[in-house]
């Protein structure tokens, strides 16, 4: 049985945690879990890359002509497709639809600036999570957003034997993306053929958790960015930590209650 700090709080937090599970499994009509994988995005999760994507896509838009959007809105962006990003503040900004040839030259300037400006770091204590993932027996799934190749073709290297590109759900995959719910179900076919309560995904921004609830999965968001956590758990988050580290340190209690709730 797992016990103590689950969090930062003791005890008490233990009985919280297993209530927020079998709440889960009640909402979405399952009796248990069968836990075979965990999904987890990219940006912000893995890589602390979001600082980067906001400021080139700010100074991008900004020199094709867009002076209306900040560094926030971006963060609120998170996930999306370039494509469907550029053609919504388009469509705000301009009243008109992007063209296929903006979009192309928009995203590209964007990619340039981003490779520019991306320290390449990765977030805290994501590795040792996706070591603990496998030592659990689980298969690691990346569900991302993302296209941008510098930070996709330096993954083995970053996460060593974590990840597959038979277990890997880029921007290059998916036709509607986040916050739709296809990326992760995508995840889940990836993972083989999984239903909903035979994963948890781990995401830190809204519409990739709202993609995620959408699909039916249980939802562990990670606050890394700039947003209050309420635009979290109200993006349909089931359980929002202030970091991966805050994660990694109750990522076995995690698990243990998962397979106790099963058993």
């Amino acid at each position: 049985m797992c016990v103590g700090a689950f969090l930062i709080y003791s005890f008490t937090y233990y009985s919280k945690m297993k209530k927020i599970f079998q709440e889960y499994l009640r909402r979405n009509n399952y009796f248990s879990f069968d836990l075979k994988a965990i999904l987890f995005d990219m940006d912000g999760v893995l890589y602390d890359s979001m600082p980067a994507h906001a400021k080139s896509w700010l100074q991008t838009m900004e020199e094709f002509g867009i002076k209306n959007t900040t560094l926030e809105e971006y963060y609120l962006h998170e996930g999306r497709t370039g494509s469907s990003t550029i053609s919504l503040i388009f469509n705000r900004e301009l009243n008109r639809e992007a063209t296929p040839e903006e979009i192309q030259k928009i995203y590209e300037r964007k990619t340039e600036l981003f490779f520019q400006y991306n320290t390449e770091n990765t977030i805290p204590d994501a590795r040792e999570i996706l070591e603990m993932t496998k030592s659990f027996g689980l298969l690691p799934v990346l569900v991302t957003g993302s296209g941008q190749p510098s930070l996709l073709n330096k993954l083995d290297n970053n996460f060593p034997n974590i990840f597959t590109p038979e277990t890997m759900v880029t921007a290059f995959d998916v036709k509607i993306g986040k916050p739709h719910p296809e990326p992760f179900l995508m995840g889940l076919e990836k993972g083989g053929n999984l239903k909903p309560n035979q994963a948890i995904a781990i995401e830190n921004a809204p519409l990739g958790t709202e993609s995620a609830h959408k699909a039916g999965i249980f939802v562990i968001a990670v606050n890394t960015g700039p947003l209050p956590d309420k635009v979290l758990k109200d993006a349909g988050a089931d359980v929002v930590l202030s970091s991966m580290t805050e994660l990694r340190e109750i990522f076995s209690e995690v698990i243990e209650c998962v397979e106790e709730i099963r058993n």
